[in-house]
């Protein structure tokens, strides 16, 4: 006890340097405690994923079955790779014309659009101008529907005519329409 008396200044020097060891040890154990805070919820926020990702992997042969399914309808949907687009084109232009003139429509105007390549498919359009009554019109729609490889109908504006005011004239209204019509083909 002497000692701590006598020499006050060199007993303060060994205690703080004894002490900070201790910090520093604690000082690593809060730095730990924290990063192992941080890894756990990186762990708790990757959890699910990688539950998606192990279901997957179980129904992998399920999806693949699907998959294949999937993949012999899509060949009923489109032209097949094969097919020259011009040769597509052209073909769809004819079968559409005369789609719209069984069904009891003038055309007026027909022509391919230019071929547009997206990733899996070669997008072919063709836009026609039309006029008619509109039963003519229904029953060209429902054989557009039913036209396979798969036509869409990208966009169609119809415009009524006006009616004649004769007593000879029908009474069907008559309309004029701009129809563009979409189909693919497989690349």
């Amino acid at each position: 006890m002497n000692w701590l008396q006598n020499y006050r200044k060199s007993a303060l020097i060994v205690g703080l340097s004894s002490l900070l060891p201790l910090l520093l040890m604690l000082y690593f154990l809060a730095d730990f405690w924290v990063m192992r805070q941080g890894y756990q919820g990186e762990i708790e926020r990757l959890q699910p994923r990688i539950a998606r990702m192990q279901g997957l992997m179980e129904s992998e042969e399920q999806l693949k079955a699907s998959a294949g399914r999937l993949g012999s309808q899509v060949v009923n949907l489109v032209y097949p790779p094969t097919e020259d687009p011009a040769a597509v084109s052209a073909a769809l232009q004819k079968d559409i014309r005369e789609i719209m003139t069984n069904a009891g429509l003038t055309v007026t105007n027909s022509r391919i659009l230019p071929l547009v390549q997206a990733e899996n498919f070669d997008r072919i359009g063709l836009s026609l101008a039309v006029s008619g009554g509109l039963d003519a019109l229904d029953a060209a729609l429902l054989e557009v529907a039913a036209y396979t490889p798969l036509l869409l109908v990208e966009s169609i504006d119809i415009k009524p005519r006006a009616r004649s005011r004769s007593r000879n004239s029908t009474s069907e209204q008559l309309v004029t329409v701009s129809i563009q019509l979409l189909t693919l083909r497989a690349i």
